[in-house]
């Protein structure tokens, strides 16, 4: 074999490394350039992907292979159930003390929290325990939530009972701790049709309102593994915004288990059943509306539904999640 020249890297015909894609752009000679600041422009030019052979990687919940813990790696296996239903409660807990606390807040401070600081919370709040809970039950924090999953065939059925009853049981800790430090103030934050604003309006405005929130998550959780981590900012994002504008009109509850349970502690019983019945409807009509526009559900959307997101598991296909992962 003739010796190479020098500053050759790679002579014609040797094998070119890397996926069938980007070998295409590399079946000529490659060799080093004489000037070294030429060679270290050229590198510095070129993507990071290219540079080493392989396809960006979106921002996602990824567990690494290895590293999985036994409630991401089967989702069937119910000796973790009591794990997620902890997550669930645990988050509901923090959703609802923050959105609640809110309300309970400015009126035992005498409005030093704006009503704007007070729908913005709730969102961060949602967004922050997506990103730290979202990989051990899926991050429901809402009953609409959970039911919507279940509809669109991303959920199991039967373990919806029990992540509906977590969710009421943070709920009402919530307000029993709200109401235990600070005392009965605020109705403890209870969602209630604005002055002048009849419970008929106030339903119409949540089916719409809860509509739009569970569109976000299905939607999201349709391309979790293209957008990642980046659902928890739309959802977020969704929540704040909706509270900015119709929050005078209903509380934008769009959450039944953000409404009972200071309903249930403070024995504030106005128009509870407009924020149980506008979120059910609303979630319902987005699961519809989900299916116009995606058609059948996605493995992607059910990894999401049962936070496993990118790992390698078992009994989490859309096909089964409504019958078989139980």
């Amino acid at each position: 074999m003739p010796p190479r020249r020098h500053g050759s890297v790679r002579e014609l015909g040797d094998p070119v490394p890397g996926p069938p894609a980007l070998r295409a752009g590399r079946g000529r000679r490659l060799e080093k350039s004489d000037n070294k600041a030429e060679d270290v422009a050229e590198q510095a030019s070129r993507p990071q992907h290219v540079l080493h052979g392989r396809a960006p990687v979106p921002l996602s919940f990824r567990e690494p292979l290895g590293q999985q813990t036994a409630w991401t790696r089967d989702f069937t296996d119910l000796s973790y159930e009591w794990r997620r239903l902890f997550s669930e409660t645990f988050g509901t807990f923090l959703l609802v003390l923050v959105a609640a606390g809110g309300g309970v807040v400015d009126a035992r401070s005498h409005g030093q929290v704006p009503l704007d600081a007070q729908v913005v919370a709730p969102g961060l709040m949602v967004m922050s325990v997506i990103y730290f809970m979202g990989t051990v039950s899926g991050a429901h924090l809402n009953p609409a939530v959970t039911l919507a999953f279940a509809a669109r065939g991303n959920f199991p059925w039967r373990r919806v009972p029990g992540y509906v009853a977590a969710q009421l049981v943070g709920s009402v800790l919530a307000a029993l701790v709200l109401r235990t430090v600070l005392g009965n103030f605020g109705h403890l934050g209870a969602t209630l049709p604005g002055r002048g604003i009849s419970s008929q309006s106030a339903l119409v405005i949540e089916i719409v309102l809860s509509m739009g929130l569970v569109s976000v998550i299905l939607g999201t959780a349709s391309g979790a593994r293209n957008i990642g981590a980046n659902a928890a900012l739309a959802v977020a994002g969704y929540i704040a915004l909706a509270g900015l504008w119709a929050a005078p009109i209903s509380g934008a509850s769009m959450n039944p288990a953000r409404s009972l349970g200071p309903d249930l502690v403070a024995g504030e019983w106005t128009s509870w059943w407009v924020y149980v019945v506008g979120p059910v409807v609303g979630a319902l009509v987005a699961v519809v509306f989900a299916w116009i526009l995606r058609g059948p559900p996605s493995t992607a959307a059910t990894e999401a539904a049962v936070g496993v997101l990118g790992a390698e598991v078992v009994g989490v296909r859309p096909d089964t999640a409504s019958g078989g992962a139980q």
